[in-house]
């Protein structure tokens, strides 16, 4: 438990003043400290003199369960009659210091420390409290806090990181650490620290004041042991018993010294022993030898030599493995030698002179090569063949021929074959036993220059032909591209329209020569002439003579190429020549490339406008249409008595009902005399039904009403949407008065004035039978 600070309170003169405000605190049981402060009087008195004081001391980390006494405030006024109140202000006041404004005992309210804050300045002054007039005016006063050790000493890093190198001097600096402590260093031993090792001996000691590490054990080695961990322990109170303490973890590291010479791994021989092919190249790797060093890094790096006198082999470092790699400088020779001896030295790069002499760091080996005998393939006496045949040449044709030879001593013969991967067609062959190249198959310039082709010896030797294939001539030239001239037709007599140029897949050793001109047949009465040019090019120009004009339209011109090679070849290329007509300028008009543009497909403006017109008829044909069905609806339906329109319906066939208007060809009742026995109804199968021949009933005559009807009721039917989508043609004819068969209604026929023959209906088949029974019974049943 923490037990307060006892004041010791010094005796002072007091102030002679009208007024004073004292400050007591507790010094002793029953005893009180007073501050006193002048005030302003103009009379001075002389008083007793007191304890004077300006400051209050309290302890931090207070843990009792009353608010922590710290002083008390009085005044020399005060009678305590109760009428004087204490006033506070100042840092904390009201929420850490509180007075009792009757008492003017101080107290602290809450636990306070130090580490957070070290003193507080307050001010105190007394106040009448019925007149509220300031008896004493303000006081200032400061409570300072005094520190106990409730802070232990804490280390800048966690942990350390040091290193040193080995071998080194007893005492040789490693590394300081730092501890701090939070208390109060003014006050007692609470921040005073101490530092002390409690792991890493007995190779480090720490110095307990500074807190610097050093070595304490001399000669240690990286290469027995590399890292150490030694741990410090921070103690405040001066390390006393009782005091806080911290501790932190410092990692040392040896650091390497070349102190450890390299040597050869093989002991006191230090032989090796190699084993290359004979056959291996110059430059290739015959072996490797590696010393081994205990040190690290730049120490550890090493430099291998051949001390002996010789040409024969060479030694390098890698430096990344630190081996020593012995390569070829010359070929082997089984025949001439067969084994050799070399002295090998290895040696540091990098010496440290305090630890050893240079001597002492270098190692020897010898190194024992045999040289292997192995069946060598045969070799080619040159790297690579070139051979030339011309195209033309036959099959069966030697080419060259290529000669390998065996190395070894006992000469095997040789035998030759092609790699087919290289001659995939099959073109050349080899004689397997003389190595002759001979041609297999027909020889192509144009499509292979040349072969390159793989020739393989026996035991898998293989060696490099390349065959070039001549050029013989057996392409015809021909126009290097298309030509279209346009002209006007006005074009002056002689004048050049165009330049040609032809192109041969042939490539003669002196270059193409072309010959241009007309053929025999196109010469005569020709209204372009070609002139060759002597370039490789010629000039198409219109006649010198003759015709001044041409007609428009497209001329042909037959142009004759021909080259100078042996055997000669020649074609024929047509020259396109357009004749148009131009305007002032000579710009053509009416075939130019746009026009020619044109007539491969339209253009987006004449597609527009066949869109708008076609939109335009539409709209026409809707707008007729519906003017028509409102006509229709306002006329009546039947004009008058007279005028009925009407259709006959057969009801004893398959058809549409009475909605198929195709049951009955009126027309027939008409003009009787112009319906074919072929013309049957398009909805049911066709029967012949009526025999051969035309009938007639009265007399045909033209009327023009009838026809216009027909074709109003055809339109008004193919425009109507909701008519009913039956497969037949609809007819209609007029009937009626004036007709030339009557009224067919069976409610508006009239009676005829005089008597009619319907005998004649029979003639016309079954279907006009019945009728003509029904009118001529009638007329029998009149007579009677």
């Amino acid at each position: 438990m923490r037990t307060p600070l006892l004041l010791v309170a010094c005796l002072c003169l007091c102030v002679e003043a009208q007024g004073a405000l004292r400050t007591t605190g507790g010094l002793r049981k029953g005893e009180k400290r007073q501050v006193g402060m002048s005030g302003e009087g103009a009379l001075l008195r002389r008083f007793k003199r007191g304890w004077m004081w300006n400051q209050f001391f309290l302890l931090e980390e207070y843990t009792g369960s009353d608010d922590q006494y710290v002083g008390k405030l009085h005044s020399d006024k005060d009678r305590e009659d109760g009428t004087v109140r204490y006033v506070l202000t100042g840092e904390g006041a009201g929420s850490i210091f509180v007075i009792d404004e009757n008492s003017g005992d101080l107290h602290a309210t809450r636990r306070l420390d130090r580490e957070e804050k070290a003193f507080y300045t307050l001010s105190a002054k007394a106040v009448d409290k019925f007149t509220g007039r300031d008896l004493e005016g303000p006081s200032q006063f400061t409570i300072k806090i005094h520190d106990i050790n409730d802070n232990e000493p804490k280390f800048t890093r966690d942990p350390y990181t040091a290193s040193v190198q080995e071998m080194a001097d007893v005492g040789t600096f490693v590394v300081q650490v730092t501890a701090t402590d939070a208390d109060d260093a003014t006050y007692g031993n609470s921040a005073k620290v101490v530092y002390s090792i409690l792991q890493g001996q007995p190779y480090f000691s720490v110095e307990p004041e500074t807190g610097i590490i050093r070595t304490a054990l001399p000669n240690m080695n990286r290469e027995v042991r590399e890292y150490y961990q030694v741990v410090i322990q921070a103690k405040d109170m001066a390390g006393q018993m009782g005091g806080l303490s911290g501790t932190t973890t410092v990692n040392i590291t040896l650091l390497d010294i070349n102190n450890h010479p390299p040597r050869f791994p093989q002991g006191d021989s230090n032989i090796y022993y190699l084993v290359p092919l004979c056959s291996s190249d110059p430059g290739s790797v015959i072996g490797m030898l590696r010393a081994t060093d205990a040190d690290t890094g730049r120490n550890a790096e090493m430099e291998y030599t051949i001390m002996d006198e010789q040409d024969m082999f060479q030694i390098s470092t890698n430096h990344r493995t630190q081996e020593g790699v012995i390569t070829l400088r010359k070929h082997l020779d089984y025949e001439k030698k067969r084994t050799f001896s070399l002295r090998v030295q290895v040696e540091n790069v990098y010496l440290d002179p305090r630890f050893h002499s240079r001597d002492s760091f270098r190692d020897t080996a010898t190194i024992k090569i045999s040289v292997e005998d192995e069946d060598e393939p045969p070799t080619f006496l040159h790297p690579a063949y070139v051979m030339e045949v011309k195209e033309d040449a036959k099959i069966g044709t030697v080419i060259g021929s290529v000669r390998a030879v065996d190395p070894d001593a006992n000469r095997v013969p040789v035998r030759y074959l092609i790699d087919w991967h290289t001659d995939m067609d099959h073109v050349f062959n080899i004689h397997p036993n003389n190595g002759s190249v001979y041609i297999a198959r027909p020889l192509d310039r144009e499509e292979h220059a040349w072969h390159n082709i793989s020739v393989q010896a026996a035991e898998y030797s293989k060696n490099l032909l390349y065959v070039r294939v001549l050029d013989v001539n057996d392409n015809a030239p021909t126009f290097d591209t298309t030509y279209e001239p346009l002209i006007c037709e006005n074009v002056k007599a002689g004048q050049r329209i165009q330049t040609v140029s032809a192109s041969d897949a042939d490539q003669p050793t002196g270059g193409h020569r072309f010959f241009f001109r007309l053929p025999p047949e196109a010469s005569v009465k020709a209204n372009f002439t070609v002139t060759d040019n002597k370039d490789n090019t010629a000039s198409i120009v219109t006649q010198r003579s003759g015709y001044s004009s041409l007609q428009r339209g497209t001329y042909l011109v037959p142009v004759v190429i021909t080259d100078g090679e042996s055997p000669e070849q020649s074609s024929t290329a047509t020259l396109t020549v357009r004749v148009c007509a131009c305007d002032r300028h000579g710009n053509p008009r009416q075939c130019s490339a746009d026009a020619h543009a044109l007539s491969a497909g339209l253009s987006t403006g004449a597609l527009v406008a066949i869109l708008m017109c076609v939109f335009i008829l539409l709209m026409i044909v809707v707008l007729f249409a519906a003017l028509r069905r409102q006509a229709e609806k306002m006329e009546p339906l039947i004009m008058s008595k007279e005028d009925v329109r009407d259709n006959v319906v057969s009801y004893n066939d398959e058809g549409g009902g009475e909605e198929d208007t195709q049951a009955f060809d009126i027309g027939t009742l008409r003009h009787p005399e112009v319906v074919e026995d072929s013309a049957h109804r398009r909805d049911v199968v066709p029967e012949m039904l009526y025999p051969p021949g035309r009938w007639a009933v009265g007399r045909a005559c033209d009327h023009t009403d009838v026809r216009d009807f027909i074709s109003q009721k055809l339109q008004e039917n193919d425009c109507d949407p909701t008519a009913p989508p039956y497969d037949s043609l609809a007819t209609y004819a007029y009937e009626g008065s004036g007709s030339v068969a009557e009224s067919l209604s069976s409610l508006q026929t009239h009676s005829s004035q005089g008597l009619q023959d319907y005998d004649c209906l029979s003639d016309w088949g079954p279907r006009f039978k019945k009728l003509a029974d029904m009118y001529g019974g009638e007329e029998s049943d009149r007579d009677s």
